[in-house]
């Protein structure tokens, strides 16, 4: 991207002396590459500048009712003048919706009543920097954090100054909100609908909402503009999911043992915190307490059955229900992107717990690009937005988020919509900005797909149960290769990601597979020419033979550097009894192979594996960018299990035996990967 000094100079010198800013016709159409040239550094120059207001006025606790008569509880961020009054002026409308409570998006938000501390917090954090020591993932996070992440999470002040009503809601049943906690389900789907609506219609909005929030609060807003609420005009999902089930929960049917019970116990925990106010002001609200007592640990009854019932028909029905197609309660965790209509900008990361939604939440909204827009970086669940604000990175979060809304609610012509539209962080490589990513590709960026094949054959790059290569051509080999189950995988990335990146400040075992592929099969490719650049969803094939009426597989393609370091690059795992694929779901390169083998995941499809049988799996692995430097080797991991992210049901895991399990090289019916490369990589 080119741009004259002397314009830029300019440019950015405006910027800093008004709230927001225009871009000249001359220069809206633009590359702004991943920092944004001079628009970038004036969004900067935005959020971080004077803003129009100097004070905010907080309304605490304020009654939301419902159609079912359910109150919901929501503290209201106004504008106010340097006297705190609120100011007599309609703005646009931000909500965020939270299970976590109010009172932990008011801890995150930057200290309310003392000026300047969040500001030094944020500094501070912005310091802190561990890079080329072991705990260089603690810098990750700090990054992160300062990078934007708390005000996307919270309440962005500067924001509300800037001229917008912040709103954060507690869902029903969580936090002070009434009700029983519905889970990202069809009740509270229609609630955030109805805040919406009631957002549009106070006396100090303009009758424009715009939507904010991480994780769940960025799933809530998917779901959101899924129902097209007239008033909805943007959203801003930070790590978003769109099939939960697949996504977290189950994925390819292993339960997610180690997040999900983390967090369905702190949402459980937090939900009892008592508004302490109310008691003593005499007004505490004895139908809270009520609810709470209707349904004291929400879904903690499932989780309880899912380990500790032996046979499927003692399974908690609510079990039963998430894992089997087609029932409501799975088909209320299942979103469809393809409803969404309004201006949507998706981050993620390519460890995130929703790696794989991010990208198809993106390729599916039928908006132009501009309108929609992908970022997504090399980062975990708590660590998006860890690079940023200098040449060639990203402008910080809360800043895309203000410019965002600043351009479709407020209608200022920043040039926001000639972002990206997809940015992204490749892995072994650097930011980069595209037309589109994997189905959204256009051809000058698609890459080919092609076949590396597993090989019996020693490549003397790996210490593993056995150290297998990849080769470019199909080859004869017909040995058996055992792996049994262990726990060498409580050190690795798949442990780092399940933990929603807490693990990932262990980079010995977050960036560095040799630990894990102690207990692994592992496939290596010869050095690549040249560079080699791997853009899109990966598919891993094997032919399989089980001791049991079941098997869990696992597989990752990993980035095998000169010294032997092996960094995952993206994963995906299978219980063998639900390996039939759902093929309107899943999509295919040219010659035919599986690109994205999307399998059922659902109990009624289950096959059990007849011992000794040979048994073909299609495993699933997420998309992902990431550049093999010359010099640097592909490889293939195979596991035999995955804990402590996932742990089969305990039916499903009482079939498996914790037996070991068998890939069978057989030239008739080979196992390799779909991997799609673009580059020199001379195989």
């Amino acid at each position: 991207m080119k741009y004259a000094l002397r314009a830029t100079v300019a440019f950015v010198a405006a910027a800093a002396v008004v709230p927001f800013f225009t871009i000249p016709a001359s220069a809206a159409s633009l590359p702004t590459g991943p920092d944004g040239g001079a628009a970038g550094a004036a969004w900067t120059a935005t959020e971080d500048g004077p803003q129009q207001y100097p004070n905010i006025h907080i309304d605490w606790d304020v009654p939301i009712t419902m159609s079912d008569g359910t109150v919901l509880k929501a503290n209201v961020y106004r504008p106010a003048d340097a006297s705190g009054r609120a100011v007599d002026v309609q703005t646009p409308a931000v909500v965020n919706l939270t299970p976590y409570t109010k009172l932990v998006s008011n801890l995150a938000d930057h200290a309310g009543s003392i000026p300047g501390l969040s500001d030094a917090l944020l500094g501070l954090l912005r310091q802190i920097d561990l890079s080329g020591t072991p705990l260089s993932g603690i810098t990750d996070l700090t990054k992160a954090f300062g990078g934007g992440e708390l005000r996307n999470f919270s309440v962005d002040r500067q924001l509300v100054r800037g001229g917008y009503t912040q709103i954060v809601v507690d869902v029903r049943g969580t936090g002070f909100s009434q009700g029983d906690w519905d889970m990202l389900r069809q009740r509270e789907q229609q609630d955030t609908v109805e805040v919406i609506d009631w957002a549009s219609k106070q006396p100090w909005s303009d009758g424009k909402v715009g939507m904010s929030g991480i994780s769940y609060s960025g799933i809530n807003q998917v779901q959101a503009a899924e129902k097209h609420p007239p008033a909805l005009k943007a959203i801003f999902p930070i790590v978003p999911g769109s099939d939960l089930v697949d996504d977290v929960l189950a994925p390819g049917g292993g339960f997610g043992f180690n997040f999900i019970p983390l967090w369905l116990t702190a949402i459980n925990t937090l939900k009892w915190v008592p508004d302490v106010q109310s008691i003593l002001t005499g007004k505490f609200d004895t139908k809270w307490l009520t609810d709470r007592a209707a349904d004291p640990l929400t879904y903690m009854d499932a989780l309880l059955s899912a380990y500790t019932s032996t046979r499927m028909e003692d399974l908690n029905p609510r079990v039963r229900g998430l894992l089997t197609d087609f029932t409501s309660e799975r088909k209320a965790w299942l979103g469809d992107p393809t409803e969404i209509r309004v201006p949507t900008f998706v981050t993620g990361g390519w460890h995130d717990l929703f790696t794989y939604s991010e990208s198809k939440i993106y390729n599916q909204i039928p908006l132009p690009p501009g309108r929609k827009q992908l970022l997504m970086g090399n980062t975990y669940h708590v660590s998006s937005g860890n690079e940023y604000g200098k040449p060639g990175l990203p402008p910080r979060l809360d800043v895309l988020q203000r410019a965002w809304f600043d351009k479709w609610l407020k209608g200022i012509d920043n040039g926001i919509d000639n972002y990206g539209p997809v940015t992204l962080r490749e892995q072994g490589g650097g930011w980069i900005t595209q037309d589109g990513f994997g189905a959204t590709a256009p051809a000058e960026e698609a890459s080919s797909y092609r076949r590396m094949y597993l090989s019996a054959n020693r490549s003397g790059t790996a210490n593993s149960v056995y150290d297998g290569s990849l080769t470019a051509a199909a080859n004869n080999d017909t040995a058996r290769l055992t792996v049994a189950p262990g726990l060498t995988t409580l050190c690795s990335n798949d442990a780092a990601q399940a933990t929603a990146g807490a693990l990932s400040i262990i980079d010995g075992c977050a960036k560095d597979s040799r630990v894990a592929e102690l207990n692994a099969l592992t496939f290596t490719s010869a050095p690549v020419a040249g560079a080699t650049t791997i853009s899109g969803p990966i598919a891993v094939r094997l032919n399989t033979v089980q001791d049991a009426a079941d098997g869990y597989w696992v597989a990752t393609v990993n980035d095998v550097a000169p010294d032997g370091q092996s960094t995952v690059l993206s994963s995906g795992q299978l219980m063998a009894s639900l390996r039939q694929v759902d093929e309107a779901r899943s999509t295919r390169s040219a010659n035919g192979d599986y690109t994205d083998p999307r399998a059922f995941t659902s109990l009624d499809k289950r096959q059990p594996t007849v011992p000794g049988q040979a048994t073909t799996l299609d495993i699933a692995l997420p998309g992902t960018q990431a550049v093999l430097q010359p010099g640097h080797r592909l490889r293939i991991d195979v596991f035999a299990g995955n804990f402590p992210k996932g742990l089969p049901i305990l039916p499903m895991l009482v079939d498996t035996g914790l037996k070991p399990e068998h890939v069978q090289l057989d030239p008739a019916n080979p196992s390799f990967v779909n991997i799609p490369v673009r580059g020199n990589p001379g195989w």
